[in-house]
């Protein structure tokens, strides 16, 4: 705990005092009152109590910050000082079926210094509340599972790479264009997983858990706090086109160094098919 910043205790603190009450409605998962939000797009009242918490804690460290939130939407701070991007609940499908595999994501990103909008992401919270594992990172400082440094995977072959992905269901993604890709990739690689919970996909790249990671059709608070985690272990992360943006949501594409240019070759020739 000595090695974490001030920032880091406060976006820890929330994601803890919002992940155990995530874990008590896990445990009642059967008794949520659920609405509809979407297709196939539950919220519940365990997603609401969450981001009241975290909100509640970070407005309470920094109140002149902004927040950009899943449930809420954005909420206007002081325009020279940074914004929280919130997802309390990511992974809900699996949280309402009772799967064990969704987190908390905390994200910081800097106000542009000319004023024209936001840039980088400069620290990253993600709490996995099951396993009781905090995922963190800061712009230069490395991406750390607790006080333990972590690391991209070195695979270089993708024969020999395992890769997260997510699957486009009812009402979300493009199901001809992931196709595309998946026959393109799959075939190549030593294995694909879908797992249902992008900001956990991401923090797995940063931990070499996996060896890469694409997406689309997501939402920056889906990946903001992943995508620096990724970056400050060592690896890239991209759109589709190669292009790097502080946030990747609508297209990623995430590894380590040398696979990430093989998959990013492999994707970008699939989609000019």
């Amino acid at each position: 705990m000595s090695m974490y910043s001030g920032l880091i205790r406060v976006m820890e603190r929330a994601a803890r005092k919002a992940g155990s009450r995530l874990r008590r409605d896990f445990g009642e998962v059967e008794h949520l009152q659920v609405s509809r939000k979407g297709p196939a797009d539950f919220v519940s009242k365990a997603d609401m109590r969450a981001e009241r918490t975290i909100y509640d804690e970070l407005l309470n460290a920094r109140p002149d910050w902004g927040f950009v939130m899943e449930e809420a939407g954005t909420i206007e701070g002081d325009p020279t000082k940074p914004r929280w991007i919130v997802d309390p609940l990511d992974g809900t499908s699996n949280f309402l079926h009772g799967i064990p595999h969704f987190a908390i994501s905390i994200a910081v990103q800097e106000p542009k210094l000319d004023g024209s909008g936001w840039g980088d992401v400069t620290a990253a919270c993600i709490y996995h509340p099951i396993n009781d594992e905090t995922y963190w990172a800061e712009k230069s400082r490395g991406a750390w599972l607790h006080d333990g440094r972590l690391r991209v995977s070195s695979r270089s072959r993708t024969s020999d790479a395992l890769i997260a992905t997510g699957i486009p269901f009812q009402g979300a993604g493009n199901p001809a264009e992931w196709a595309k890709i998946y026959a393109a990739i799959g075939p190549e690689v030593a294995g694909i997983r879908r797992f249902g919970a992008a900001s956990l996909d991401l923090a797995w790249v940063a931990q070499g858990r996996f060896d890469g990671f694409w997406e689309s059709g997501l939402q920056p608070w889906d990946t903001a706090a992943g995508c620096l985690l990724v970056r400050e272990a060592g690896g890239f992360v991209s759109d589709y086109r190669g292009r790097s943006q502080p946030i990747h949501a609508e297209q990623v594409l995430a590894a380590n160094d040398a696979l990430h240019s093989k998959l990013h070759k492999l994707l970008a020739g699939a989609l000019k098919a």
